[in-house]
């Protein structure tokens, strides 16, 4: 862009847009679109936007045409001496180059403002990084931590399989030793089984019916009175369980002279 064609901004703080068509120019050499001009110098007393100045007088504010035709270029300085139409131009150029110095130190704030931004942003940016690292630090540790134990846990699973696979070899062999002694044990038991059917067969008792037990009497021990030589009655017993079983003893005053008879 050449110098010829490079354009003011609009001196109002929140618009700062390239000004077209028509501008309002003050006296403090400040110039505004023609939006935020008509606006601000519609009151009274009108005050400059940029630096409040007061502007009484009628020519403080100027609505110009930034494109005026040729027949106002050719009429707008006509008649004037050199020595005016100078200082017209003069003025003219040194309200052009304030602008333009005002808009390159707007441009150097800005500037400076961003690269305070970016230099905060860099320095959040740098202790996020760091702290990231030492997150990432203490996550590797315990990674390796955790393969540690895992790989320790792995041969603790591979011995316990191993142990597993031994006792269920020792379980099967076990199973099989049993297997064998119970078919031993039942064909052991087979036999018997038949010999003491035979035998409750013959222990049958003749006069009974087939199947029927005549259940044993228990015997008991006789008991005598005898009388002591100072003439107290005593009751005791005279035999004992294999005597009883043996010997059956008679009443002694019915049966006195009966020998005593031996049980076959």
């Amino acid at each position: 862009m050449s110098f010829c064609d490079y354009t003011l901004l609009c001196n109002f703080p929140k618009c700062q847009s390239r000004v077209s068509g028509f501008a309002w120019v003050t006296v403090c050499s400040h110039i505004f679109c023609d939006q935020h001009g008509s606006n601000a110098f519609s009151r009274s007393p009108a005050i400059c936007p940029a630096c409040t100045s007061p502007l009484s007088a009628m020519l403080d504010m100027v609505r110009m045409e930034l494109s005026p035709c040729e027949q106002y270029k050719a009429m707008v300085l006509a008649g004037l001496p050199p020595h005016v139409i100078l200082d017209i131009s003069a003025r003219a150029l040194a309200f052009w180059s304030y602008q333009v110095h005002q808009e390159h130190i707007h441009q150097e704030y800005r500037l400076s403002r961003a690269d305070t931004q970016l230099m905060q942003m860099e320095k959040a940016l740098t202790q996020q990084n760091q702290s990231i690292e030492l997150e990432l630090t203490g996550m590797k540790r315990e990674v390796a931590s955790l393969k540690k134990a895992m790989e320790k846990y792995q041969t603790q699973y591979s011995d316990v399989s191993e142990k597993l696979m031994e006792k269920n070899m020792q379980y099967q062999d076990l199973q099989g030793q049993y297997q064998n002694l119970q078919g031993l044990y039942d064909s052991l038991r087979r036999p018997n089984m038949v010999v003491d059917v035979g035998e409750g067969d013959t222990l049958l008792q003749p006069g009974h019916h087939a199947g029927v037990v005549r259940p044993a009497t228990p015997q008991r021990s006789p008991q005598f009175l005898s009388v002591g030589q100072d003439g107290d009655s005593r009751t005791s017993s005279c035999l004992e369980a294999d005597e009883a079983k043996t010997f059956q003893f008679s009443s002694p005053s019915r049966e006195r002279g009966r020998p005593v008879k031996k049980k076959h």
